[in-house]
C-alpha cells in the first residue's frame, strides 16, 4: 500500500484554500491512498473551517504564527507519523497546478530520486516583475553552487519527498524552507531532481517576498548560515584566506622594501600585516573547531532519524 499525503501550510488562507483543495486529486495511478493535510500556522480567520468543509484528512494546528519554515516542518512530521510514503508540499494560494502532481511524484515512484522539485516557467509568469524574475534565476544559481545540485527553480514550494528524505530533513531557518532543504539535501547526498510544472492564475500577492531588498538579504543570510552549519571548515577556510592573503602580501611588500635598504621603517604596514595574518589564522581555527563540533550534530541527526523511522514503522504496523 502506497500512501501519498499532500500537505499545505496555511496562514489566513480562507479566501484561496477552497480553490486549492478543489484541484487536488483523490486518486492517482500507482498510489493506493491519498490524504490531505493542512498546517494551520496560527490563522485568525476561517481557514480551519474551510479545510473541514472540503474534507481535509489531517489538520495540524499551531497556536501562534511561527512562520512558513516551521509550518512546513510540522507538516512533514505529521505526514511521517500518519504513515506517508510520499509527501507533496504545495501552497494554499493555488499557485501550482495540481494536475502536475503525477509528474512530480513519478521519479520517486520509479526510484530515480528522493526529492523532486517543480520548476516553474519563471519568465512566463505574468505577475512576476522583471527584477523578481532575474532575482529568482540568480538565487537558484547561487543555491546550485552552494548545494552542488542542478535545481533550476530553488524557491519553488511545489515539491515531493520520499518518506526517507522527509525523515532526514531539518530546517533551522525561520523565514523559508525552500533554499535550506535543497542545500541540506545536497550536502547529505540525497538524490534530487526537477520536473517542469505549470502555474495557475494570480490570486494574492506573495507573503514571503514583501520587498525585493528584504528577500535578497534574508536569502543571503540563509545560504551563509547553512554553509556554516554543513560546511564549517570550508566556510571558515575561505573566509580566513581573505585577511591572511592580504596580510601575507603586505608582509611580503614590507620584506621587499626592508631588503632594498629603504630609509622608511614602514612599521604601520608591518603591524597591519601581522593583524590580518592573525585574523586569518583565527578564522581557520574557528573552522577546525566548528568542524569537530559538527560531528555531534551529525550524531544527533542520526538519533532523530532513527526515532522518526520507529514512529513511521509503528504507524505502518497499525495500518
Amino acid at each position: 500500500m502506497t500512501k501519498l499525503i499532500i500537505q499545505i501550510p496555511c496562514y489566513n488562507e480562507e479566501s484561496t484554500l477552497g480553490t486549492t483543495l478543489e484541484a487536488l486529486p483523490r486518486q492517482l495511478e500507482g498510489i493506493d491512498i491519498i490524504e490531505w493535510l493542512i498546517v494551520d500556522d496560527g490563522s485568525i480567520d476561517n481557514t480551519v473551517e474551510v479545510a473541514k468543509a472540503y474534507g481535509v484528512d489531517h489538520i495540524v494546528r499551531l497556536t501562534t504564527n511561527r512562520g512558513l519554515a516551521k509550518a512546513f516542518m510540522a507538516g512533514l512530521e505529521a505526514s511521517i507519523k500518519a504513515g506517508a510514503d510520499i509527501i507533496v508540499n504545495t501552497d494554499a494560494d493555488n499557485q501550482y497546478c495540481a494536475e502536475d502532481i503525477p509528474k512530480l511524484i513519478e521519479p520517486i515512484l520509479l526510484g530515480r530520486a528522493e526529492i523532486v522539485i517543480g520548476a516553474r516557467p519563471i519568465f512566463k509568469i505574468k505577475h512576476f516583475s522583471p527584477i523578481k524574475k532575474l532575482l529568482q534565476k540568480f538565487g537558484s544559481w547561487v543555491v546550485r553552487l552552494a548545494s552542488s545540485t542542478d535545481i533550476p527553480d530553488a524557491p519553488s514550494g511545489f515539491r515531493a519527498f520520499s518518506r526517507e528524505a522527509a525523515m532526514r530533513m531539518n530546517v533551522f531557518n525561520e523565514y523559508t524552507y525552500t533554499l535550506e532543504t535543497i542545500i541540506q539535501a545536497g550536502q547529505k547526498g540525497i538524490v534530487m531532481t526537477s520536473v517542469p510544472i505549470r502555474t495557475n492564475g494570480y490570486l494574492r500577492p506573495s507573503r514571503l517576498v514583501k520587498s525585493i531588498p528584504t528577500y535578497i538579504k534574508r536569502s543571503i543570510f540563509t545560504i551563509l548560515r547553512i554553509f556554516m552549519v554543513y560546511r564549517p571548515l570550508r566556510f571558515f577556510l575561505i573566509l580566513g584566506t581573505v585577511p591572511f592573503s592580504a596580510g601575507f602580501l603586505l608582509g611580503l611588500r614590507w620584506l621587499i622594501y626592508f631588503f632594498q635598504g629603504t630609509a622608511r621603517t614602514r612599521i604601520p604596514s608591518l603591524i597591519l600585516a601581522t593583524i590580518l595574518i592573525l585574523i586569518g589564522f583565527q578564522l581557520w581555527m574557528f573552522g577546525l573547531v566548528a568542524d569537530l563540533l559538527s560531528v555531534n550534530r551529525k550524531l544527533m541527526e542520526e538519533i532523530q532519524l532513527r526515532m522518526r523511522r520507529m514512529d513511521a514503522e509503528r504507524t505502518k504496523e497499525k495500518d
